[in-house]
C-alpha cells in the first residue's frame, strides 16, 4: 500500500489488531490508554469520523503515520508503512473511502451488485448491536453484496424511491446510487393522515422497535414513514409530506435537526410536530432505544 491508502486504515481496526481496545466507545470517538506511552486514564482518543487521534496527556495528535512514528520510534515513512502492514495485514480489505460532509462514505466502484433477502449472521449480530429488533430489520432491510476495487463486501441495504440503497456494516456507512429519500406506505389514503419523518433509516428501525416494545406510543394504526437518508435531502421530501395532516419529526436531536423542523414548520405550519420531547438527553432514537446519553 502507499500512504494514501496506508493513512485510510480504519485507526480503531488498527489499534485492535496490535492489541489495543477502546476503554469507553461510541459512534464517534473511541478513548484509549495511550500506547506508546504510561498512561493510568485514558487520555488518548481517536475520532471516527476523521480517522484521526488525539493525545490529551501531551497535546500531540495526527493520523496512523503519526501514530506509528511514536510506536516505532522511527521518522522513515517507507519502513513505518511496512510495520504497519506487517502488523495489521488484514486490515488491507477495511481501507477506508473518502467521507462526505454528512459522514457518508463516498464512491462510485460498487461493482457486481447482488440484493438478496437478509439472512447473514454477521449483519444479524450488526443490528442487533444497534439495538435493532431483528424481525424488523429483515422485514425491512436487504442485503446486499459487492465488489469495490476489486475486493468483496456485503452489507444492510435500505432501497429509497429511486432505486439506489442505503448501506451500513460495522466499517461502511455510504449508498448505492442513486440517492434519495424513502417513501414507506401503510395507508391506502391519497391525503391525510399521520406521518413519521426520519433521519436515517437507522433510526426509522429504531422507531419501530421502540414501538413494539412499548417506549413509544404510536399515534395512527395507518401511520406512513419517510426517511431523508441525510438532511440534505429535506427539500426532495416537502411534497410527499404536504399530503399529510400530522408530520411527526423524528430528527437527530442537534443544531442541523432542529433547523430542519424550523425550515418545516416554516412551510407547513403546525402541521409539522417537534418529537425532540420523546429522547431529550439522547442525539438520535437509535441512541435512546440503547440508553447511549447525549448530555449528563
Amino acid at each position: 500500500m502507499n500512504i494514501a491508502q496506508i493513512k485510510q486504515i480504519d485507526l480503531v481496526d488498527y489499534l485492535r489488531a496490535i492489541g489495543f481496545i477502546p476503554t469507553k466507545e461510541s459512534a464517534k470517538s473511541a478513548w484509549y490508554r495511550a500506547p506508546y506511552r504510561e498512561d493510568r486514564t485514558p487520555s488518548f482518543k481517536v475520532n471516527k469520523d476523521k480517522n484521526l487521534w488525539y493525545d490529551f496527556g501531551t497535546a500531540q495528535s495526527g493520523d496512523i503515520i503519526d501514530l506509528a512514528e511514536l510506536l516505532y520510534s522511527s521518522k522513515d515513512v517507507s519502513r513505518l508503512i511496512k510495520l504497519i502492514e506487517n502488523a495489521a495485514p488484514a486490515l488491507a480489505p477495511r481501507i477506508r473511502t473518502p467521507i462526505s460532509p454528512d459522514g457518508e462514505r463516498l464512491t462510485d466502484q460498487f461493482r457486481n451488485l447482488k440484493v438478496v433477502n437478509m439472512n447473514h449472521a454477521a449483519l444479524k449480530s450488526y443490528l442487533h448491536s444497534r439495538g435493532i429488533d431483528l424481525d424488523i430489520g429483515q422485514r425491512e432491510c436487504k442485503e446486499v453484496h459487492y465488489t469495490c476495487n476489486k475486493k468483496g463486501y456485503f452489507a444492510v441495504a435500505f432501497p429509497n424511491i429511486a432505486g439506489g440503497y442505503e448501506i451500513r456494516n460495522p466499517y461502511f456507512k455510504g449508498c448505492i446510487a442513486p440517492k434519495d429519500i424513502s417513501i414507506i406506505r401503510k395507508s391506502g389514503r391519497l391525503k391525510g393522515g399521520y406521518c413519521c419523518l426520519f433521519e436515517g433509516f437507522m433510526d426509522y428501525l429504531s422507531y419501530l422497535t421502540l414501538v413494539k416494545m412499548g417506549r413509544i406510543t404510536e399515534e395512527s394504526k395507518s401511520m406512513d414513514y419517510i426517511v431523508l437518508n441525510s438532511v440534505s435531502n429535506v427539500s426532495r421530501a416537502i411534497e410527499p409530506i404536504k399530503k399529510y395532516d400530522f408530520i411527526h419529526c423524528y430528527l437527530d436531536n442537534d443544531e442541523a435537526g432542529r433547523r430542519t423542523v424550523d425550515t418545516l414548520q416554516e412551510l407547513l405550519g403546525n402541521r409539522v410536530c417537534d418529537m425532540f420531547a420523546a429522547y431529550p438527553l439522547y442525539k438520535d432514537l437509535n441512541d435512546f432505544l440503547r440508553d447511549k446519553k447525549k448530555f449528563p
